[in-house]
């Protein structure tokens, strides 16, 4: 007999942790790229993020055409992504500044670390768009999922930092509480 899933986010009854979310009037549109692996796995945040901010949306595609993209994409875009070596020069969105409070769009690519930057080497359009990075040391909360990339975020985690400085006025960080609900019961059930 198959388990019982939720029809929200997609976890079994007894780790769903729909209680939790939380429904927040975001100004910039969060566009979140997922790579199709990304979206049937259990620990999924990209997900989380969308069904807690309510101007979001979430493309499910390894590859869209320059066209698909084009129609995606908002005059005023940036990418949430590190400033790496490989990637060209874009220009850094700071908190505050003019360029950052006309944003109308944040687009993220929700994927493991190796698979991310495969996606940007796909799309060249995303990776001329101006880029909100983070610098300093960041600490996760993701106990139960590990990355092999030093100082890194979940996507939720990610999203949550980058609007509280984008749209400072909002309280981004109870985004946060159905993923600390999907640790605390991911723990509980000794699941790692």
């Amino acid at each position: 007999m198959p388990r019982e899933i939720c029809s929200t986010c997609q976890r079994p009854l007894k780790v769903c942790y729909c209680s939790a979310l939380v429904h927040i009037p975001n100004r910039i549109k969060v566009l979140i790229i997922q790579h199709p692996l990304e979206q049937k796995h259990p620990f999924n945040t990209g997900r989380m993020a969308h069904l807690c901010l309510d101007n979001s949306e979430l493309i499910v595609a390894e590859q869209l055409s320059d066209e698909e993209l084009g129609q995606l994409l908002k005059p005023r875009s940036a990418l949430l992504y590190p400033s790496l070596s490989w990637l060209p020069e874009a220009e850094q969105l700071q908190s505050g500044t003019p360029q950052a409070e006309a944003l109308e769009q944040l687009v993220v690519i929700d994927a493991t670390w190796r698979k991310s930057k495969k996606m940007l080497h796909l799309h060249p359009i995303l990776q001329q768009l101006p880029r909100v990075s983070f610098e300093g040391a960041l600490q996760s909360d993701y106990q139960i999922r590990h990355s092999s990339f030093e100082n890194s975020l979940s996507t939720i985690e990610s999203i949550v930092l980058a609007m509280q400085g984008l749209e400072p006025v909002r309280n981004f960080k109870v985004v946060l509480r159905p993923f600390q609900k999907m640790i605390s019961l991911q723990k509980a059930l000794g699941t790692r």
